[in-house]
């Protein structure tokens, strides 16, 4: 009988949730999906020292976005749990303790004035190695250069102590990584690490496979940073007497800086101006916050297209999948070893297809809120007008309020240069007679304001394009923009009346300024 396929996306609460780790959630989702399993979320909050209390539910709201739902969770609970490593500790322990009384790992007393004296001793004989290992361990204070009794001693008078994995001096690890093939590590290379910390919680290390191997967890799909731990994961799935029931890994490639010089990381993002979370995070102790995908106007659908494409690739031209078409197409064997290049362009690309595709009620919902938002009425109407008009011009939400502006409020400036080229005569002639003309009907359709301005334009004996520039500086301040004749309509006729009589009095102001 063929294994279930279970797999775990497992965060520290230390803070916001970075796009590398949304984008592992969302390659062992699609793996999990695509192969009939289950996906865990467990949350490893083992390093009770850099714990955040928000950071736990901004994990639960950034999943809930992407449209990733674990089969198993610390909110949906199922027959694994608990979920949270803190509320796990007893089994730590026992498995610990098995590990001890084996001769498998060991209590280490050393200070941390006596490990720093450890390895600048190790470091002025220009040893290979500052590691705390098979050979450096015997000259330190543990239970295995210790007797019996000073052990003892020392655990009944509540000195601080941690216990370390004995690692053996003279074998080969090796293990088969789905993306990278055969890794091989000799143990003399390796520490004797952490396994349970001074405060009786355990390590990433001992607590991950752990909970793998109780969770039934199949495959092991995380970020690059943890494939040099790898070899000793391997090595406590051998001490546990685990190692039939070990996972399969896969290691992602690192998510790189734009120019591909480096990891991506925060101060990237902050310079550039861009997200790399998926929700925006309000600083703790700062009056600042990290920007988020969602709140920068990405459509959820793009994000998640975007994130797929950040190592994987389906291996044909084709580039717009949606979450279910993703989960059909994803395999381990297109993740690509080298590192990702971050290309906020190219997310900027998906979005603007995914805004091209959305369901016009959609985008008017989001007119509406914006608008609302911002103080203005808006009919359901109106959004919708304002939505189909400026679909094809926005790359981000948000810019439906930004670039449609002119449609909720009169324009406070006017482009100056258009006015000093083209506000001569005839213009103000032909914008006049316009304008009166439109005095006589309630409400213009957009054919109807084109014939008043030919009729216009042709009374005066020019051609309508020559004052058609003036006319939108007019009605929106700019010089350029969606079907003018479209956006007059929506503003509607006595609107466009009005602002066209105050913006021929300013442009007045501005030529004898000029002068």
């Amino acid at each position: 009988m063929e294994k279930e396929v279970r797999v775990r996306f497992a965060p520290s609460p230390t803070g916001v949730l970075h796009i590398g780790g949304v984008r592992t959630a969302l390659y062992n989702y699609l793996f999990a999906k695509k192969n009939n399993g289950k996906m865990i979320l467990r949350i490893e909050d083992t390093d009770q020292s850099r714990y955040v209390p928000e950071a736990e539910n901004y994990i639960n709201e950034s999943l809930a976005w992407c449209g990733i739902v674990p089969d198993e969770s610390p909110l949906a609970g199922g027959p694994y749990g608990p979920y949270i490593q803190s509320e796990r500790k007893e089994l730590y322990k026992e498995h610990v303790n098995r590990l001890l009384e084996e001769g498998k790992a060991y209590y280490a007393f050393d200070t941390a004035e006596e490990l720093d004296a450890m390895r600048e001793k190790l470091k002025e004989a220009k040893a290979n190695s500052l590691n705390y290992n098979s050979i450096s361990r015997n000259s330190m204070k543990n239970s295995l250069t210790l007797s019996k009794e000073e052990v003892e001693q020392k655990l009944e008078a509540g000195e601080p102590y941690v216990i370390r994995i004995k690692v053996p001096p003279k074998e080969e690890i090796r293990l088969n990584d789905m993306i990278r093939g055969w890794v091989m590590v000799h143990s003399s290379t390796m520490d004797d690490k952490v396994l349970m910390k001074s405060d009786g919680m355990p390590t990433y290390h001992l607590a991950n496979v752990v909970d793998d191997y109780l969770m039934k967890i199949s495959h092991v799909i995380r970020g690059e940073e943890w494939l040099p731990s790898a070899p000793l994961h391997v090595l406590l799935y051998q001490y546990l007497g685990w190692e039939d029931s070990m996972p399969k890994f896969a290691h992602l490639p690192l998510l790189l800086k734009p120019d591909g010089n480096g990891k991506l990381s925060k101060r990237d993002a902050q310079k550039h101006g861009f997200p790399i979370f998926p929700l925006e995070w309000k600083v703790k102790d700062e009056d600042s916050e990290l920007k988020g995908f969602r709140e920068e106007g990405y459509l959820r659908d793009a994000f998640v297209n975007f994130l797929a494409f950040l190592g994987w690739n389906p291996g044909t031209e084709e580039e717009i999948f949606s979450l279910e078409q993703l989960i059909e197409e994803f395999s381990i064997e297109r993740i690509n070893k080298s590192g990702a290049k971050f290309d906020i362009q190219k997310a900027i690309w998906f979005n603007q297809q995914y805004i091209r595709k959305q369901p016009i009620e959609l985008l008017a919902s989001n007119v509406s809120r914006l608008a609302k938002e911002a103080g203005f009425d808006c009919s359901p109407e109106k959004a919708l007008a304002i939505a189909d008009l400026l679909r094809e011009r926005i790359d981000l939400i948000p810019e439906l309020l930004e670039k449609g502006i002119y449609f909720f409020t009169t324009p406070k400036s006017y482009d100056e240069k258009v006015i000093r080229k083209r506000w001569k005569g005839e213009a103000k002639n032909v914008l006049t007679y316009f304008a009166e003309s439109l005095n006589a009907t309630d409400q213009e359709t957009s054919d109807g304001f084109q014939e008043k301005l030919n009729a216009a334009a042709e009374k005066n004996n020019v051609g309508a394009g020559s004052v058609m520039q003036l006319l939108r500086v007019a009605v929106s301040g700019e010089q350029g923009g969606p079907d003018l004749m479209k956006i007059m309509e929506i503003l509607g006729t006595q609107e466009t009346v009005s602002r066209i009589y105050s913006a021929m009095t300013e442009f007045d102001k501005i030529i004898n300024d000029a002068r």
